[in-house]
């Protein structure tokens, strides 16, 4: 008898529609999987041998073939466990067939016949539900991962008894309710208020958020870059449901989901400076989601990024420009998202001292123009916002008072955003003062077309801040200081 079982694979971030089809025919005794699976696929053959043999059935002493197409899809992951017993069970006649047809099924199988978790329990749901699959099974721990799918019925299973009694009929699926998604509080305890004096590099930080604008700070160590960097997802705006889903399904993809639901808060990622350029934008045999898309709706920030390889950091350009990274591997092309905040910080010079009036800088002229090169042209003209950010005067950080709140700033900021949503249509328009400013300042600086219309963006969301109707001449001033860092002189103060 031939059995036919909906399954799924991850390919990146997204679920791959699978069928999982068993035949049991004479020969000899073992079962043979066919369809480019991977090792983990071809070591599920001894994990459902046991698990069904230690929930009480039979494995007939014949041929058994498992056929997984697509043929042409490399398969991976253990999550066809629980198809593949299905199925030999199906094709057995010890279950009923009649319910296969509206039924999608992942999960890996322990020995004794336990279903345990695995990733990418959300991006199957969401292919049920674009599929017109009626019902899902799931491991019970993935249970409320894919009950946050509004359409498929849910089928949380414990064992394999328990997706056979589904088979049955013997079990009524669950249902996403209608409940009102709520991000949780940004920020993790984190608040600008700890902040003390940095005014120009909070200013950066404000505009930088309420417009999406990628940010780079330089400056010596301890003036508070980080501390700054860390602060920025407590004004970002919360979390909208559709956002919600889509940095789950990322997180569900990769594994790394740690909370049963949604997640409710903005991703915030700071790799190493030793990661490579496959563990930044992703990749590998079976490509994973790597730094820029864990980061995506939240903020990627490279602390040191001076020290990061130069050609690790150039594989940023292109996902900073689409959102979107790109992969194939052997005719088969993996698309993962990756909208992003790009936060850098780095030190003015490799003794970091350069431009402190308290220590002398060490560094010769060429030893600081090689510094900076580490980061190259391309890609700093990319960062919208660049700012210097001096150390604090340690009497300073006793006397002057502490700076607004986050939940202050934020509110700032989603008013911003709002005025730019209700006017996307219609956006500020530059006045004729401001325009004749930007044009004096790309011939006198030298910037590029990509620049002009960053230094245009930043205006626009300067404007949005003030709540004025236009861009005007201040606006454009203030963009344009966010430009001048990499222009600036190289000096040294030995």
């Amino acid at each position: 008898m031939l059995a036919r079982v909906r399954s799924a694979t991850l390919l990146g971030v997204e679920a791959i529609p699978l069928i999982v089809e068993c035949d049991i025919s004479r020969g000899l005794p073992g079962i043979h999987t066919v369809g480019l699976p991977d090792a983990a696929v071809r070591e599920s053959a001894d994990r459902v041998r046991a698990a069904i043999r230690n929930a009480g059935f039979e494995i007939p002493p014949r041929r058994i073939t498992i056929s997984l197409a697509p043929a042409d899809l490399r398969k991976q992951g253990a999550a066809l466990d629980l198809p593949i017993a299905l199925g030999i069970l199906v094709a057995n006649g010890d279950v009923p067939s009649g319910r296969l047809a509206n039924l999608l099924v992942i999960g890996e199988l322990a020995l004794d016949g336990v279903v345990r978790n695995v990733p990418g329990c959300l991006p199957a749901a969401l292919l049920a539900r674009e599929s017109g699959i009626e019902e899902i099974v799931v491991p019970r721990s993935n249970r409320e991962e894919a009950l946050a799918v509004p359409g498929p019925g849910v089928h949380g299973v414990e064992r394999l008894l328990d997706a056979v009694a589904v088979l049955w009929g013997a079990k009524k699926p669950e249902r996403a309710t209608a409940a009102t998604f709520q991000a949780a509080p940004a920020g993790g305890g984190l608040d600008l208020a700890d902040v003390k004096g940095q005014a120009h590099a909070r200013r950066a930080l404000e505009v930088a958020a309420a417009g999406g604008h990628h940010l780079l700070m330089v400056g010596p160590p301890g003036c508070g870059k980080t501390m700054l960097a860390r602060r920025l997802p407590a004004i970002l705006p919360p979390l909208a449901l559709d956002e919600s889903v889509e940095v789950t399904c990322v997180y569900s993809a990769a594994g790394l989901l740690r909370q049963p639901g949604l997640l409710r808060h903005r991703p915030f990622r700071a790799p190493h400076h030793t990661i490579s350029g496959v563990g930044l934008v992703g990749g590998g045999r079976g490509p994973r989601p790597g730094e820029v898309t864990l980061a995506h709706h939240g903020v990627l920030f490279l602390d040191e990024m001076a020290e990061f390889g130069r050609g690790t950091l150039d594989v940023l350009r292109q996902p900073l420009e689409d959102g979107l990274v790109v992969i194939t591997r052997a005719g088969q092309a993996t698309r993962m998202p990756c909208r992003f905040v790009l936060v850098g910080a780095m030190n003015p010079c490799v003794c970091g001292n350069l431009g402190r009036s308290d220590r002398p800088c060490a560094c010769t002229p060429s030893q600081v123009a090689q510094y900076r090169s580490r980061v190259s042209g391309p890609l700093l003209d990319r960062f919208e916002i660049q700012v210097e950010v001096p150390p604090v005067p340690v009497a300073d950080l006793v006397k002057v008072s502490p700076g607004e709140p986050s939940a202050v700033v934020a509110a700032r900021i989603f008013a911003a955003r709002r005025r730019r949503n209700e006017n996307e249509e219609v956006e500020p328009a530059p006045s004729v003062a401001a325009q004749t400013i930007l044009h004096r300042a790309i011939r006198g600086l030298g910037l590029s077309a990509r620049a002009h219309d960053g230094v245009l963006r930043v205006a626009r969301t300067i404007a949005h801040l003030e709540g004025s109707p236009s861009i005007e001449p201040q606006h454009v001033a203030e963009a344009i200081q966010y430009r001048c860092l990499d222009r600036s002189p190289v000096r040294s103060e030995r």
